[in-house]
């Protein structure tokens, strides 16, 4: 009776019983099933049960397409006939999504396999739940959050060939390491970020250029897609490589989210801040929560503050084991290193004058996490950046949250700008644009228009208008500017013009050597010398340095960095051959044998 209630038979959705339940169920010994199975009532066998969460059968249709996406869909399926790689730029709420999951479709009727590719594994819960309600347990996901035994599980499904359940998988950058059998389109969604770098340990790679190689190895096609592209890939889809496709709609006519500058120089001087917040943004959280309306704060900066400092004397503790302040974590009570891990209790007295005057310098997530509870107490603020989401169920069940509107304020760093979707969102406050146009970076500008675009895309998903407070010192900055008019082509072509002048990519190709030792006068001289050597094989190509980088010692390896700028041609096998050639050479005498010398193609 107890299997019978189980298994449902009689009924048009059968289940499967495993021993386990059915034991507890009928509240027995497992001799009872013995004796029932050598009568021939019941039989077992065994099954292998997957660790992963597949229980969605797709049962939601997809989403109807708006007059302009059934434009842009056959217009990539038009470009698919001619181009390997087509770049989808479409601005933020256009729908992208949705033109992925009619593409996959089409792919998996063709009985080919899909690799959709996440910048941040934060991302994946909402597109996993979308893709899921669409195709069922064909969608895999797979990503480092995931155990061992989890990945070994889909790895060694795929190896099936064309038994694979899987069809679509979804995932973060090692993913285009899976052995795919039958590939036949690659998604690279928010192509533009940084994350798909990996930048240490090796292998160096960017997973979207991987993700084009791969393609060709099995014919496959390509889709990037972001509302602020890459200035490399814009760049190859101006010259013809790539196909371009616009979609510069929002989906169901929703309007862009009114940006407002608030300089903070101005703010100060007239005594309109409160703390880290000015007048106007505080009015502006009062007014959304007030409305029932859901508020996003973006700082770049994880942690309470980026240091602390004694006023007496201006210690500021660092890492004894690299050259870089200790961050104030204040949920702990501790300064840690982002770097190599290290970290110490916060100290009550200054360490060099014992002065007790220690005040904190800047801010980070956790301390306008901390300020807002404080001046909203009433409503519920949580913080969501890598220290709140260690592991793959923190960020989901927070993410999870909010979306079901049960948190009022989120305040993050870049996790929350990349592609998520939450419909109730009113406001969003970036509170210190400098930091990041201040980045001593070639791409700083870039990076930084992207990422203040994308974060205001938060705002305003369905019906309403959001409205985006943007806090900077440099109001007159060309890309806060370009920000405001969400002007991609104005800071691109800006930025093509300066990357022409003074040769960066996508006009050359960079080689970053960093050169690592214990001591630092051995670190120097083998940097010297290797940069001599590289300029006698490679006359006539900028090579830039041997120059300490900004952080020049981590976990006690002194570092130099050696930048080579060569030209994009077919030539770059043998430049390659002669880099390691060189390096092999200075390696070869004594004195540098325990130097390391780590090659980065694409640094940044």
């Amino acid at each position: 009776m107890a299997y019978l209630s189980l298994s449902l038979c009689f009924t048009n959705d059968k289940q499967k019983v495993s021993k386990k339940h059915l034991l507890e169920k009928a509240k027995v010994g497992s001799s009872v099933l013995a004796a029932l199975e050598k009568k021939g009532i019941l039989c077992s066998y065994k099954e292998e049960i997957g660790r992963l969460n597949n229980n969605s059968k797709g049962i939601v249709p997809k989403a109807l397409l708006s007059t302009h996406q059934k434009e842009k869909l056959q217009e990539i399926e038009q470009n698919f006939t001619q181009k390997d790689v087509v770049l989808l730029h479409g601005i933020t709420a256009s729908g992208k999504t949705e033109l992925y999951i009619h593409l996959i479709e089409k792919a998996v009727k063709k009985g080919k396999t899909t690799l959709y590719l996440l910048p941040e594994i934060a991302l994946t819960s909402q597109i996993i739940k979308r893709l899921q309600s669409v195709f069922g347990n064909i969608v895999a996901i797979y990503h480092s959050k995931f155990n061992s035994n989890e990945r070994v599980e889909i790895w060694n499904d795929l190896l099936k060939e064309n038994q694979s359940k899987y069809k679509i998988i979804l995932g973060v950058r090692s993913s285009i390491f899976l052995p795919f059998y039958n590939l036949g389109l690659i998604i690279v969604d928010e192509e533009h970020e940084n994350t798909f770098k990996q930048f240490d340990p090796s292998p160096r790679y960017q997973a979207r250029d991987a993700a084009i190689v791969l393609a060709k190895t099995f014919n496959a096609k390509v889709l990037l897609g972001s509302a602020t592209p890459s200035i490399e890939s814009y760049y190859n889809a101006s010259v013809n490589k790539y196909a371009l496709v616009n979609l510069n709609e929002k989906y169901k006519n929703v309007e862009p989210a009114l940006i407002k500058i608030v300089d903070l120089k101005k703010a100060r001087h007239q005594k309109k801040m409160q703390s880290l917040f000015s007048r106007q943004l505080l009015d502006a959280i009062q007014e959304t929560l007030e409305a029932k309306k859901q508020v996003i704060l973006f700082q770049n900066r994880r942690g309470y503050a980026p240091y602390i400092e004694c006023e007496t004397c201006g210690w500021i503790p660092q890492c004894e084991h690299c050259n870089v302040n200790l961050t104030y974590h204040k949920y702990n009570h501790l300064l840690k290193c982002h770097y190599c891990g290290y970290s110490i209790s916060s100290p009550q007295q200054c360490l060099a004058c014992g002065s007790p005057s220690i005040k904190t310098q800047g801010f980070g997530t956790q301390k306008i996490e901390d300020e807002i509870k404080e001046l909203f107490p009433n409503y519920i603020s949580k913080r969501l950046d890598l220290d709140t989401s260690r592991n793959k169920q923190a960020a989901d069940e927070l993410l999870y949250k909010f979306d079901k509107q049960e948190i009022n304020i989120l305040v993050g760093t870049q996790i929350i700008t990349k592609g998520l979707d939450f419909k109730n969102v009113g406001l969003v406050g970036i509170l210190n644009a400098d930091n990041l146009l201040n980045y001593p970076d070639f791409r700083s500008e870039e990076r930084s228009f992207q990422l203040m675009l994308q974060v205001s895309g938060r705002a305003g998903r369905e019906k309403d208008k959001g409205l985006v407070i943007l806090q900077t010192s440099q109001v007159q900055h060309p890309v806060i500017k370009e920000v405001i008019n969400a002007d991609y082509l104005r800071m691109f072509k800006r930025q093509i013009k300066e990357r022409k002048e003074f040769l960066y990519p996508p006009f050359v190709r960079l080689i970053e050597i960093t050169v690592k030792h214990k001591i630092e006068n051995n670190c120097i001289q083998a940097a010297q010398l290797l940069t001599q050597e590289l300029r006698s094989y490679l006359a006539g190509h900028p090579i830039m340095g041997p120059q300490a980088p900004i952080i020049n010692r981590i976990q006690n390896m002194y570092l130099q960095s050696i930048l080579i700028k060569l030209p994009k041609n077919k030539d770059l096998p043998m430049y390659k051959k002669w880099i390691q050639e060189r390096i092999d050479a200075v390696q070869t005498q004594a004195k540098f044998r325990s130097t390391r010398f780590l090659i980065n193609v694409d640094p940044f």
